[in-house]
């Protein structure tokens, strides 16, 4: 469906004639870049986001590494603790996280621009557990699963200056945001031993739907444009405001992203983007958090990546869809330096609308 509605309004938009006073497709970053641009005093914008981002392999460092290779290698910090073997017994084989953003965007000046960002999550794991003890038997697959609310954003984009000159413009702000711990860290499924036992349990950490804490976000954006071509770049960081409920903190990230645009028409742009993000190991435990699985450490979190994206923006320029932005992108990794074992990255498909009033 998604594929449709984009290929209607792509046909919808090519037949008609475009205007110079009508909003431009490549005035916008990649619909994966979150807060890339202000409004005017008095306009709203609401938006609505999809995103897919899927996981499969495993990685220590920049090396891949097999399942096998794990089970053999990789010592279980819980060993000593009843049912806890010496060595890793689960591993992750699969990922796939679905989140639906909702936003909303109001500008009281022409200096500050106010937002807040609602999502819902589910996530999905497959594994592969091992027969206790030593060695390579396996026992059997299993997939664990966790959906709901995650964290909610508020905050607002200040404006440091704006300025046009010989066709081409500049401009700049500050990103001001607060992450609020309203999704959960207590997930539980059932999950399958290497006793042959099938338990429930509390899930690791990269399937619990928030951080559990108060996460300030601060970044700066730029942004420039010329006739067919605009370009921007922006940093955003999220640091941790102590430990949540549960007895850790998720690590402190840094993201850093530059992209360029060429728009052959006001209704239609392509974009190229590259993304960096660093991310330090989980600081603290969750006692209730014990597998002999890699997800389990705290310590196997974290790391650098670096994506490649490619999108397209469509801007609605008349009739029933003026006004209406769609957009696509998709990122690709084509570097990634993990403290693992850890999953790889596969890919990350985001798709979106948005539209101002």
């Amino acid at each position: 469906m998604r594929t449709l509605f984009l290929g209607a309004a792509l046909a919808a938009a090519a037949a008609m004639p475009a205007s110079a006073d009508q909003n431009n497709a490549k005035d916008h970053a990649p619909i994966g870049v979150m807060g890339d641009h202000m409004h005017k005093k008095g306009e709203v914008m609401f938006s609505y986001r999809f995103m897919r981002m899927n996981m499969e392999g495993n990685r220590i460092g920049t090396n891949s590494v097999t399942p096998d290779e794990i089970v053999t290698t990789v010592p279980n910090r819980f060993f000593g603790a009843p049912m806890q073997p010496p060595t890793l017994r689960v591993v992750p084989l699969e990922m796939t996280m679905d989140m639906h953003m909702l936003g909303a965007m109001y500008a009281p000046t022409d200096w500050l621009t106010l937002m807040v960002m609602g999502n819902v999550l589910s996530n999905d794991m497959d594994h592969l557990t091992y027969q206790g003890g030593m060695g390579t038997t396996t026992l059997g697959e299993f997939t664990t699963s966790s959906s709901g609310f995650g964290d909610t954003k508020i905050g607002g984009l200040i404006r440091i200056f704006d300025e046009s000159a010989n066709g081409v413009s500049h401009h700049a702000h500050f990103n001001a945001n607060l992450s609020l711990p309203t999704g959960s860290t207590t997930k539980t499924d059932e999950i399958l031993t290497p006793m042959d036992m099938t338990p429930t349990v509390r899930l690791p950490y990269p399937m619990q739907l928030g951080s559990g804490t108060f996460d300030f976000q601060p970044g700066v954006t730029y942004t420039g444009a010329s006739d067919q071509f605009s370009w921007g770049a922006q940093y955003l960081g999220t640091f941790r405001a102590g430990t949540n409920d549960e007895g850790y903190a998720l690590g402190d990230r840094h993201d850093v992203t530059a992209w360029a645009q060429w728009g052959p028409q006001p209704w239609i742009a392509f974009s190229g983007r590259l993304a960096f993000r660093s991310q330090e190991e989980i600081d603290g435990i969750d006692p209730a958090i014990m597998a002999p699985v890699q997800t389990a450490n705290p310590d196997f979190h974290g790391g650098e990546r670096i994506d490649m994206g490619f999108g397209v923006n469509l801007a609605g320029q008349h009739g029933a869809i003026k006004g209406h932005r769609l957009a696509v992108e998709v990122l690709l990794p084509v570097h990634q330096d993990l403290n693992g074992p850890q999953m790889e990255t596969g890919w990350t498909l985001t798709v979106g609308w948005q539209k101002a009033f």
